[in-house]
């Protein structure tokens, strides 16, 4: 039994199967252009419809699509993130500033209040 065992492998980490005879599908370079003007390309398989959007793995920025479809996305983009309320927008629809402020001095008087401070 001592003489079949193997040794210097770590079954299951590598692989024995080497690429020999492996044939890969056809693939296609799509350009992506980022706000700063970057261009990067991502691999895709050349039947497959790329998205008009794509971020950038090395700095994380969204890239859409230099083409029609790309523009559109990009503006579809924009539109959307001047559109959104953040939670300030929506405090400011319920209250004044002169509320807000009024708030805002309570609260701070309460927090003095229990560290044991005076303003």
């Amino acid at each position: 039994m001592a003489d079949r065992t193997l040794r210097g492998t770590r079954i299951g980490a590598t692989s024995l199967q080497g690429e020999e005879g492996v044939k890969l599908s056809p693939r296609r370079g799509v350009e992506y252009l980022t706000e700063r003007g970057e261009r990067f390309t991502v691999l895709f398989d050349a039947d497959a419809e790329p998205p008009a959007e794509w971020y950038e793995q090395k700095t994380g920025e969204l890239g859409f699509l230099d083409d029609e479809a790309g523009r559109t996305a990009r503006t579809e983009f924009e539109d959307k993130a001047s559109s959104q309320r953040t939670p300030w927008d929506m405090l400011v629809e319920r209250r004044s500033i002169e509320e807000l402020e009024e708030l805002l001095d309570e609260r701070l008087q309460l927090l003095r209040a229990r560290r044991g401070t005076k303003k």
